[in-house]
Formats: C-alpha cells, structure tokens, sequence
C-alpha cells in the first residue's frame, strides 16, 4: 500500500471511532510549501455527513493518526485542513526499495486478466496520413501503452477504410491520367500517388461542374452529371459486383497505399496487433440488425428501411437499414464491435476518434447495450479535438493537407536548426547528430500534442514545440541526458542501501515525494484515457530535479554516504523519465 492508502485505511478508523460512522469522503492533496507536512486531509467533504467543527474533526484524526500509524511523525492543523509529516524512515524505505527498479510503476498483466482493444488511426486509402491522423495515432497509441503500464492486457487495431466513392474516385482518376505510373516508376510513395490522384479527381471535377453550369445546368444537375463522377459510381458498382478488372485496380493500389502507410506508422513509432479492413466488415451487422428487429429494439418503416427510436434517451430516431437492405456506417460498426469481442479475449474497447463523432459513438453504445450485450456499458470514445496551424484548416481532397511524412521531416530540420543555433552538438559525427535531431524532432511533436487534455483543440506550432525551455519535449529529454552525464561519471561504487538515520535536504525529499507520485499517475492516466496526465507529471518531475541539481552538489559533495544517494536519486529520476516517456511513445538520448 502507498501512504495515501495506508492513511486513507486510518482515517476511516479514526472517525468511526469518533463519530461511530464511516465517511463517504477522503481527500487527500500535497501540503502547500507555505505549511510544514507532507499530506494533507481536507476535512471539509466530511463535514455534510459529520456535522461537526472542522478543527475539531482535523484535530481528532491528526492524534489517532500519530498514535496508530508509524509513518506520521507529526500533524498539524490549519482551519479544516489537517497537513500530516511522514517520518523520514517512511521515504528511506521506499526509496531503498525502488532506487535500482527500472521497471517503477509499470504493472504486469494479471493471468486472469481480460484485455482492453484500442482503435487508433482508421484511416481511408485514397490520401496518406496527415496532421489529424497523427494526433490519432499519437493518443490511440500512448492510451495502448498506459492502459498496458496499469496492468491491463491490450490489443492495438485499425479499421481501414478501403472501399466506396471516395477510393474509387482515385481510381478513375489514375485510369484516364496516370499513364500506368506507379510508386516504382516516381520515386513516390504510394499513398502519396494515390492521394495525388484523389486531389486530381477533384480537380477535374469542378472543371465538369462549371462546364456543364455554363451550359445551363443548375448546380446540382452539374455535380451528378458531370462524367468522371458518373464514372466514379460506376465504378463504384463494378467493386460491389466483384468485377475482376475493378477488384484487381483496387487491389494493385490499396496495396501500394497500405506500404505507403506502413513507412509512416514505422516512422511515428506505432503498431497494431490486427488490421481490419471495411471491405471485409461493412457486411457486418445485417444479421444484428435482423436479430434486433425481430427482438423489438428496432422497427421497420412502410418504405422498408429500419429504424431505431431513442427518444426517450435524449437522442432522436437513427437509420440502421436502408431500404434497398444495404447497410449505413452504423450498421457494420454494430456488427464490427460484435465480431471483435468474438476475435479478442476482451473486456472494455476504446474508440479513438475525432470529436465530431460523438452523436454517432453515444448512438453506437446505446443500440448495443439494448441488444444485450453487457460489455457495452464499458465502451469509450475516445473523443479528440482538430489540430489546427497558424495558415488555417486542412482540405483532404484540395490537396492542402499538412502530409505526415513531411511534418515528421520538418520536425527533424526544425531540431536541427534550432540545434546548430544553439551549438549544442559539438563532437558528435553526422550519423549521431541526424539521429538525435530525429528523436528530438519526433519528441517534440509527439510531446507538444500529447501534453494537451485529448478533448482540447490544438493549434500546433513546429517551433514553438522545440523549443528547449519551458513545457516541451526537448527540455525533458535534455535534462535526461543531463543525468546520464552524471551518471557516467560516477566512477564509484553507488550500490550501497540507504542508511536508517539518513537525513534528507528539503530538496531531495521534494524529488522522491515527486517520484512517488509516478504509479498513481499512471493510474489516473489510464482510468481517464489521457496521457496529458502523464505528459505534464513528467515536467513537474524534471522541473523538481532541476530545482535539485541547481541547489545541491552531487558529485561534487565530500559527504561519500550523501553523494552516492544524489546519484542514485538522480538514476531513479532518470529511469521514471524514460518510463513515463515510453508510454508517450517518445524516445530519449543518452547525449544531448
């Protein structure tokens, strides 16, 4: 049990033995720095149960406390707030009990523990990724390792979207423009070709459009007769008939994009356990939706197409069916959810998607939770805001999109840049320093965009985020590397326990009480699916060992007993960085 949880345990003690009730409310927050303890029990949430003077209930549990628990060494009591002093032996044992763990805070999957699936990424194969999609990928990937670090097993899926208009729209396109090229015959990559080709549909199109509105078509007469959109659909229905020269076109390019995908995933450092694609799932559901009609959850209109009501709920009417039996989105992501609790050994699913697809996630719960599954009530939208630049919002299809690969590139040169100016690579070979500009690059966009709460908008700002001061990537990663130095010139034995009557300087109590702090974080993070949490603690951490290495000597110190804790402190500060940050998916350098 950590301290809070042991206090927590007497607390409830001491008021039923006071008051002969047990409280409904404990909270606990640090000590502010103007006060002298180290935890402090806000009495004020009890006091609707209690009915009594908060001094005197603060007062009350303060003595009980120092009386049953060996770890309180003094309390004292502020207005209704009571600040508890944890003996100094408290932290001596914890710190001899984690100081050499690499693994602190990370829990392991239990045998009996049923796994969490997160969806991340789901991206179309007519565009490569681009900005948005790395914020997806960024959070669906960190909540995977956090959800994985609070003991969880995990699995990490995509649906792909690789069927419909918008696929064969690129299609069309590369048939009357491309000339056979191919990724091989441009030196392109192939999501990138393809995507070039979508922009070009586009293009011709509003060519046709205009076209036919100078001929005196209204402009809606213009966009469904325009002939490459009429082409579109067609081919569009060739696919759905399995038309073998349709199927083989798409294949050969829905190929070249998922390569094209995979240099990026590998780029942005993440992964999936499984791929499912819509042109194998958008089938699913029908028998679901069958199933449910039958079983009065849903109800059939006089036109054919079924529906479901859910008024009573605060939403309105939804289309599950249309009326020629074709499915709609809602239809295959109810039966794609049913197919993946069959596939996965699961419990809980996490859906990471943009904010704009709340209505559609709530509508989603509520069908599956009224068709009976209980493991509805445990589904998340994992809802995140647009990520926005100081030029505007991005247009897919206009070709004004924010490319991943270049954003990931432009990281790296901005690093670098700022690097150079800063003159801090001297000594290293050009390999080293192109590999260093890449993790910092990296960090700094995986950081800048993580430490925001999910549900924010963003606007994100490449310099702005390797910047080597303040709430930045770079800045937690220097001071990283900063204590490895620290760390290679410890040329002494630093394996020694810390003794008993150790006393500590405020400094170094700050950093271990900071460090504590680490596997409730991790906790927190999970159950809120937000790796902000853990993004900003790390910050708080370095910000505390900052403050540590610029008020007290480490190697420098006479004391041998006390310059070999400040380095072990400095490694286990060092180890609860690289943890936290492996959970953002951010590497950190040994040099800097």
């Amino acid at each position: 049990m950590n301290i809070e949880q042991i206090l927590a345990s007497k607390v409830n003690e001491a008021v039923k033995k006071h008051y002969e009730v047990e409280p409904e409310n404990i909270e606990f927050q640090p000590t502010r720095k103007d006060f002298e303890g180290d935890i402090t029990l806000v009495v004020f949430p009890m006091l609707k149960q209690l009915r009594t003077n908060p001094a005197q209930l603060a007062e009350n549990i303060g003595k009980y406390l120092e009386e049953k628990v060996e770890e309180v060494a003094a309390y004292n009591v502020i207005q209704g707030f009571l600040n508890i002093v944890i003996s100094d032996q408290y932290y001596i044992n914890f710190f001899n009990d984690v100081k050499d763990r690499e693994d602190f805070g990370i829990l392991l999957p239990q045998s009996d523990t049923s796994g969490i699936m997160v969806e991340y990424s789901s991206p179309n194969t007519n565009k490569p990724l681009h900005l948005g999609h790395i914020r997806n990928n960024l959070l669906g990937y960190s909540v995977s390792e956090i959800l994985k670090a609070a003991g969880n097993e995990v699995y990490k899926v995509q649906v792909i979207n690789d069927r419909g208009i918008h696929i064969c729209k690129s299609m069309v396109a590369w048939q009357k423009f491309g000339n056979s090229e191919t990724p091989e015959s441009t030196g392109l990559k192939g999501d990138k070709l393809v995507g070039n080709y979508y922009v070009k549909f586009d293009q011709e199109y509003k060519k046709e459009i205009a076209q036919l509105q100078e001929e005196g078509k209204s402009e809606d007469e213009a966009k469904a007769e325009a002939s490459i959109f009429v082409e579109a659909q067609e081919m569009l229905r060739k696919w759905e008939k399995n038309d073998p020269e349709v199927v083989k076109l798409w294949s050969k390019m829905n190929q070249w994009v998922y390569d094209g995908f995979e240099k990026t995933y590998d780029a942005l450092g993440v992964d999936f356990d499984k791929n499912y694609y819509e042109s194998e799932t958008y089938l699913l559901g029908k028998d679901n939706v069958q199933k449910g009609l039958e079983d009065g959850v849903f109800y059939k209109k006089e036109d054919g197409s079924v529906w479901i009501d859910l008024s009573d709920e605060g939403l309105d009417e939804k289309i599950v069916l249309r009326s020629d039996g074709t499915a709609v989105y809602m239809t295959q992501d109810i039966g794609t959810a049913i197919q993946r609790f069959a596939d996965f050994d699961i419990n809980q699913m996490v859906y990471t998607v943009g904010n704009e697809q709340e209505y559609h996630f709530k509508v989603l719960f509520l069908i599956l939770k009224k068709l009976g599954y209980d493991w509805a009530e445990s589904l998340y939208h994992l809802s995140y805001g647009m990520v926005d630049l100081p030029s505007g919002k991005m247009k897919s299809r206009e070709g004004t999109v924010v490319d991943a690969d270049d954003l990931i590139k432009e990281m790296a040169d901005t690093a670098k840049n700022i690097s150079e100016e800063l003159g801090k690579l001297d000594g290293y070979s050009e390999t080293e320093k192109e590999e260093l500009y890449r993790i910092i690059g990296l960090g700094a966009l995986k950081y800048y965009i993580l430490k925001v709460d999910p549900r924010k908008r963003i606007l994100f700002n490449p310099e702005e985020s390797v910047d080597f001061q303040g709430n930045t990537g770079p800045f937690i990663q220097y001071t990283y590397a900063r204590i490895q130095s620290i760390l290679r010139k410890a040329d002494f034995d630093t394996s020694a326990e810390l003794s008993k009557d150790f006393s500590f300087h405020e400094k170094e109590k700050e950093l271990i009480k900071q460090v504590q702090l680490f596997p409730e974080t991790i906790a927190l993070a999970a159950e809120n699916h937000s790796p902000a949490l853990i993004a900003n603690y790390t910050y708080d951490l370095v910000k505390s060992f900052n403050s540590f290495y610029q008020n007290v000597q480490i190697l420098g110190i006479e004391d041998e007993d006390e310059k070999v804790f400040r380095v072990q402190l400095s490694g286990l500060v060092a180890n609860v960085i690289k943890s936290a940050f492996k959970l953002l998916g951010i590497e950190v350098p040994e040099r800097m």
